[in-house]
């Protein structure tokens, strides 16, 4: 995920919006400006229908992979499918070549409630730009969740080995893929280091969820991924500012990369220590008020006061809102928290996985199209190497006898929305053709969609205890009475 505003701003770079709706930063705006009291209550409700939609296309999608015994998300993100850009274009977005007649929600509105079509451009422009922003908060009370569920003394005590699989997950596929990507099909240089950027990208919102879904986030594989997953985020920005510098320029600039490393690691070291000593007066000051919500609204203003920390440093608001639920889940309330939390990420965070999908053109798929032929074969070769080069990253996972290194390496693969971003950052900059960018898309796709499948199966509890997941307390509790 790219942080809001001003991501790159300092390098020269805006690309603050290329995630989320490029085109209309200042839809609010435009709508609190040129807009009569009647077209602002179309944008709420506008806003209120997509709801209705994505909200319908999340619990259908989810429903229908549980009975089939797929995890849930896969199924939020086939709804975003099936509603967004590629099938019914309810949830559609300006920059992806939609207009306002292009929205099925935004006729509806325009039906029922006589909304003119000037006005329109306006609403619609205004809808994208609330569901975006939706979405954006989903996630990081997903990576809040995801903080709070975590061992803040087992991700320490795993940190080599995440360490040591963030690198390989990065180093490898971006070689090969850039590699690749010149010998076999005579990619030039600048484009094919784009590309294998790209393949270094690790989704942690989608991977932390389906570990979540699957109870093994707590396991010593799921402690592995999460950790390596936020490194890979932090390496990911690195290697993006350096690519997208090198599109631009033509040359790296070594002071952007050095800024980003040291503000990366103070930022995350920083913000958990300072919130492991200031931990106990928050509690303390819970513990004084006397008003409904005290512990959540406390919380939350703590994790995005975090968030807020990591965007304004140019790194991602994701990583602090990890970083405060790590904090946190150190403290007396973890549990009472984990209780109040549930029900806001069930209210946001499917909004964050049916964007996602509903952003993603599968018609890029289609090799009946001859404009999609000569990607499609490049993202046969792009997805070989996006699943090959994080599946090796299990190999690095050193002292752990009988760990599930496959496990740990299909919980890498995911590009996720990371990936979407390389893709519009390539096309800002114009170094991609489009044939390497639907190559890119596809690949996307691939590991988005198969990866969470694929986790689960890894993951399935053997006949013995030696294939990698710790046993259960109340698992060896259970066997011990047996026994007796």
């Amino acid at each position: 995920m790219l942080s809001p505003a001003t991501l790159f701003h300092p390098f020269g770079l805006d690309i603050s919006a290329l995630w989320f709706n490029p085109a209309s930063q200042n839809a609010f705006s435009v709508v609190a400006e040129s807009a009569s009291p009647e077209e602002a209550t179309f944008v709420l409700g506008s806003v209120l229908v997509s709801l209705i939609v994505v909200y319908l296309a999340a619990k259908a999608g989810g429903e229908l992979c549980v009975r089939v015994g797929l995890p849930p998300v896969l199924g939020e993100l086939i709804g975003g499918v099936v509603v967004g850009v590629s099938a019914l274009h309810l949830l559609v977005f300006p920059e992806s070549g939609f207009q306002e007649s292009g929205s099925l929600i935004m006729r509806l509105i325009e039906a029922t409630s006589g909304v003119g079509t000037e006005a329109a451009g306006s609403v619609f422009q205004a809808e994208s730009e609330v569901i975006s922003v939706l979405a954006e908060i989903g996630v990081i009370i997903l990576l809040f969740e995801i903080g709070l569920e975590s061992d803040l003394k087992e991700l320490i005590r795993v940190g080599p080995q995440a360490a040591v699989v963030a690198v390989i997950g990065v180093v490898v596929p971006f070689a090969a893929g850039t590699a690749g990507l010149m010998l076999l099909f005579g990619v030039p240089t600048v484009p094919a280091i784009f590309a294998g950027a790209a393949l270094t990208a690790t989704s942690i919102g989608i991977t932390a969820k389906v570990l979540a879904e699957i109870q093994k986030l707590s396991s010593p594989e799921g402690q592995i991924i999460i950790g390596a997953a936020v490194l890979d985020d932090v390496l990911g920005i690195i290697v993006l500012a350096v690519v997208a510098s090198l599109a631009k320029t033509g040359e790296v600039q070594i002071g952007n990369v050095i800024y980003l490393v040291v503000s990366a690691a103070v930022f995350l070291i920083g913000s958990i220590f300072l919130g492991r000593l200031l931990s106990p007066f928050f509690v303390a000051l819970v513990d004084r008020l006397k008003t409904r919500g005290q512990l959540l609204i406390a919380s939350l203003i703590f994790a995005f006061g975090l968030a807020y920390i990591g965007a304004a440093i140019q790194l991602e608001g994701i990583l602090g809102a990890f970083a405060a639920g790590l904090v946190l889940a150190e403290t007396e309330k973890r549990e009472e928290l984990e209780e109040q939390i549930i029900p806001i990420a069930d209210m946001l965070v499917p909004i964050f996985f049916v964007v996602v999908g509903a952003r993603t053109d599968v018609s890029v798929l289609n090799p009946f199209n001859p404009e999609n032929r000569e990607g499609l074969i490049i993202a046969i070769f792009l997805l070989a190497v996006a699943f090959l080069g994080k599946l090796v990253t299990g190999l690095g996972v050193f002292g752990k006898p009988g760990i599930n290194r496959l496990a740990i390496g299909v919980g890498m693969v995911p590009r996720g929305e990371v990936g979407l971003v390389f893709v519009g950052v390539g096309s800002a900059t114009g170094v991609l053709s489009k044939s390497l960018e639907a190559a890119i898309i596809v690949m996307v796709i691939g590991t988005t969609f198969i990866a969470p499948a694929l986790l689960r199966i890894v993951f399935k509890e053997p006949d013995s205890p030696s294939a990698g997941t710790a046993i259960a307390p109340e698992a060896a509790d259970a066997s011990a009475v047996s026994a007796e």
